[in-house]
Formats: structure tokens, sequence, C-alpha cells
């Protein structure tokens, strides 16, 4: 049988792309070195202790006493392995990445709940994007946009997207079709019900595809710093070319406590807007109550 030269084709397409929108591509690298950038300088530019204590506070606030001492604890442990820059800077690149993610996924999650051949065509897309490899995205990242932050924070985007489209789909369709059915009884518009029945109902769901994009994120940033992205993902690959398990250790360390940091956190996030969206719906006037049926025998005596 022939071997199908597929992968001939591929490289041909990219190499195509980058004769034909090199300007496009300067544009989104340029944009993207901004953006880390200037996060990297917010996290890393006051002292450590000033973020320490901001993101203690956040965790005391969101999840209570567990996670503000574990996130003291393992925060003050990072900076006394001189390890904060680099934390910080991954810190940007997976909170740029989870962004872009989620602001890609929750959409195509919506469009996939609402069109049923948008999910057709969806799912075995994002079977294909969750199986890949994760070194294969590098490969086209690299080519695209040269060495540095910005193709690891666009191999770590495409990377943690499918968890956004596949939970906002799913906690879209889980929404009790009596309540969608009863908001087109009153005459809701398919995007009143969209934005308010839908939407906030299936929250915990998307909620759970944010904490799994942030998760799969800093999944990447290990694999990300093979293209020079910095932070922690360099410290530990260089680590292992230099056989140095002392460094090895650390750097995963840092990433371990950054990753139960982030985890709980969003998972504590997911079950808040629930609870303030129950509370303004019992905060909102009710219709008067039907009047009661008068008792017979009080009119007879009336």
């Amino acid at each position: 049988m022939p071997r199908i030269q597929l992968g001939s084709y591929v490289e041909d397409l990219i190499t195509w792309l980058l004769r034909t929108i090199p300007g496009l591509l300067d544009g989104i690298s340029a944009v993207i070195t901004v953006i880390v950038d200037a996060l990297t300088a917010v996290f890393a530019g006051p002292p450590f202790y000033v973020w320490v204590a901001i993101l203690t506070v956040a965790a005391l606030l969101v999840r209570g006493w567990g996670l503000a001492v574990f996130t003291l604890v393992g925060f003050l442990l990072v900076s006394s392995l001189d390890l904060w820059q680099e934390t910080m800077e991954t810190l940007g690149v997976v909170i740029v990445a989870a962004v872009i993610a989620t602001a890609i996924g929750v959409p195509l999650g919506i469009w996939a709940a609402r069109r049923r051949a948008a999910g057709v065509v969806l799912r075995p897309l994002m079977d294909f994007m969750q199986t890949t490899p994760v070194f294969v995205y590098l490969i086209p990242a690299v080519f695209f946009f040269g060495i540095g932050v910005v193709p690891g924070v666009v191999a770590t985007t495409i990377f943690s997207i499918p968890p956004a489209v596949r939970l906002t789909e799913l906690g879209i369709r889980g929404v009790d079709p009596e309540v969608v059915e009863a908001a087109h009884a009153f005459g809701a518009h398919p995007r009143q019900i969209l934005r308010e029945v839908q939407l906030p109902m299936a929250l915990p769901s998307i909620m759970a595809g944010v904490n799994q994009v942030i998760m799969l994120a800093l999944s990447m940033v290990v694999v990300a710093g093979l293209a020079g992205a910095g932070g922690l993902g360099s410290t530990v690959v260089s680590a292992v070319t230099q056989l140095d398990v002392a460094t090895g250790f650390e750097g995963g360390l840092a990433v371990v406590i950054v990753a139960i940091f982030l985890d709980r956190f969003t998972a504590a996030l997911a079950q808040r807007p629930l609870q303030g969206l129950w509370s303004t719906l019992r905060s909102r006037p009710s219709a008067p109550p039907l009047a009661a049926p008068a008792d017979p025998a009080a009119v007879q005596a009336a």
C-alpha cells in the first residue's frame, strides 16, 4: 500500500501560512509578549511578602483557614527556595493561557449546546486535541512564533481549550428542560433564556471547566519550558538536562504548590457564584399570593 504523505501536507500548510500572514503572527506575538511581561511585572515587582499576604487573605475569604495556612506556608517555602521570580513568571503564563482558552472554549461550548450539528463537529475535534501528545503542539508554535514565551503560551492555550468546551456544553445541556420550557411559556427570548436561565444554572459546570483549564495549563508549563517559555518550566528542563536532582525536586515542588493553590481556589469560586445567584433570586419581590378561599362558616355568619 502506498504511503500517504500526510505530514508533508501539514508542513506545506504551515509554510504557506508563514508566507501569507506574517503580519498577523507578529501582531499576536507582540500582544502576548506585552501581556505576559505586564503580568510578570505586577506579580514579581512588589516584595514577595506583599503577594504572599494578598494570596493568603484571598484564600481565607474564599475557602477558609485551611487553604489560607497552606498558601502562607507554601509560598513562603517557594520564596525560601529562591524560586519566587520563576513562580511568578509561571503564574503569568498560566493566567494568560487560561483566560484565552476560557474565552475561546466557553462560547464554543455554548454553540455546541445550542446547535446539535456544532456539537457533532466539535466533539471529535476535542477528542483529537485532548489525545494529541503535548509535545506536538510545540512544533507548529515554534515554527510560527520562534523560541520564547509566545509559543509556550500558544501551545498551552490550545492544549487547555477542550475542558472548557466540554463542561460548558455539558452544563447547559444538563439544565432542567422544564425550567427552559417555563421560560419559553412566559415569552422569554432565546438569548434571555441563555443569559438568565441556562448560564446561571450551568455555572458550576462551567467553573469546573475553568478549573480544569487552569490545571491543564499548569501541567503544560514544563513542556512549554522546552520552547523557552521561562518560569518553573525552564528550571525543571534545565535540571533534567543537567541531571540536577535537587533543582528538579525544588522546581517540581513549586509547581505542585501553585497547582494545589489554584485548584482549591478555583474550586471554591465554583460554588460562590451559585450561592450569590440564589440569594439574588430570593431577594426579588415575588408575586402576591392568591387569596385563600373564604371559609363557608364565616360567610354564613356574616
